[in-house]
């Protein structure tokens, strides 16, 4: 899954794709290096981002969703937490919906029923204006993973008619927290699972890299990772260099 952050303000490239032509021929690009699908998001959800109304939202993605539709079979997923912008995407032409609330809002889990397009379930604790202020759990594997687990089966449930989980790197939890969820995410199942580690603060962190454009290197570490201990999915900014690591790793588990 590519990143294509149509915002002026996202923790890595927030400006870089804020016009909509801009954005969609990035995602173009994205679709050319190897990405299955592109993940197109109109509001920045980094620790301490101020949320934007709807309209605005709306006003960013909704372009670059149809344009997407008659440049690129690639399928589009938009990165949302408001069943409106899903609705409006998806009539526009989105093929999924990624939630990093987790379906916090039941209209959202009605919408994407109703509409039957698969969602992509994240969990966060708390809301990006807060979530890394003090992250806290009595065991954030088992807390994790009770959470994405009942979010699916009710999201099933409702009539959605097919789900992800994401265990939300970065999103109100610390180091230690991120890292026992990717030691442990064959214990987050039965679902698949997406992780979206790509040039987070985990990699600054561990390796020491302030620059979020700098942590390629550290980024394709935890995707590997990832990938060979159960990962379906892994949402990246640099796609070609992770289809390049990717084929590599596979061929060497496959012999």
């Amino acid at each position: 899954m590519g990143v294509v952050n149509v915002t002026p303000d996202s923790f890595s490239d927030g400006g870089d794709h804020l016009e909509a032509g801009a954005a969609v021929a990035h995602a173009v690009a994205l679709y050319s290096d190897g990405a299955l699908v592109v993940d197109v998001g109109g509001e920045s959800t980094r620790p301490g981002a101020v949320p934007v109304d709807t309209d605005t939202e709306l006003a960013r993605v909704l372009p670059v969703v149809t344009a997407l539709r008659r440049l690129a079979p690639v399928l589009v997923s938009v990165d949302t937490r408001r069943p409106e912008v899903a609705r409006q995407a998806v009539a526009a032409g989105a093929d999924l919906v990624n939630d990093v609330s987790g379906l916090r809002d039941p209209e959202m889990t009605r919408v994407c029923a109703d509409l039957g397009v698969p969602v992509v379930i994240g969990h966060m604790q708390g809301d990006p204006a807060t979530m890394q202020r003090h992250p806290h759990y009595q065991d954030v594997v088992a807390e994790v993973g009770r959470h994405l687990r009942d979010r699916a089966e009710h999201a099933l449930a409702a009539g959605v008619p097919c789900v992800l989980v994401d265990p939300g790197i970065g999103f109100g939890k610390s180091t230690e927290h991120n890292l026992a969820l990717l030691r442990s995410l064959d214990k987050l199942g039965p679902h698949p699972i997406m992780v979206g580690a790509s040039r987070k603060g985990l990699v600054h962190q561990l390796a020491d890299v302030p620059d979020p454009k700098d942590r390629g290197p550290g980024t394709l570490a935890l995707h590997v990772w990832a990938a060979l201990h159960g990962a379906a999915v892994v949402r990246a900014h640099d796609v070609a260099q992770h289809r390049q690591a990717l084929a590599v790793v596979t061929a060497l588990v496959d012999t």
